[in-house]
């Protein structure tokens, strides 16, 4: 049952992505692009996503179990330090380099552009090397 509702939620989430834009490098661009032709469409998705997901995280907070009674485990660290700041820098360099990030990338795999292969390659290898540099 727990694996039915990861996959119901993975590809409503998936859908989500979808039919927002996403998924679609050149809106993503367009919205990153600030002083050309800019689409703010984008940000209307990311307020959507804020507000839609503001009381299910206030609940994991107050109460750590999820609806099945299994523990969510919460980061604990709450400071901003050199990792969090280079890490998204280069999370942030990256999506405005190719206009995708992770969830996107499998989406556009499961539409059969494959050439974000590359990118989904990347990310896994970046992984790789910072669980071995950082013990993680």
């Amino acid at each position: 049952m727990k694996n039915l509702l990861a996959f119901a939620f993975g590809a409503l989430f998936a859908l989500g992505l979808l039919i927002s834009g996403m998924s679609n490098p050149a809106k993503v661009l367009s919205f990153l692009d600030l002083f050309g032709n800019w689409d703010i469409s984008l940000a209307f998705v990311m307020l959507g996503a804020i507000v839609v997901a503001f009381l299910p995280f206030q609940r994991a907070i107050r109460h750590p179990k999820t609806w099945l009674g299994e523990k969510i485990d919460l980061p604990s660290n709450q400071q901003i330090d050199k990792k969090l700041i280079s890490g998204a820098i280069l999370f942030g360099v990256g999506w405005g380099i190719v206009g995708v990030c992770p969830a996107p990338a499998l989406t556009l795999i499961g539409l059969g552009h494959f050439q974000v292969v590359y990118f989904v390659v990347a990310m896994l290898i970046g992984m790789y090397i910072h669980r071995k540099w950082f013990g993680v």
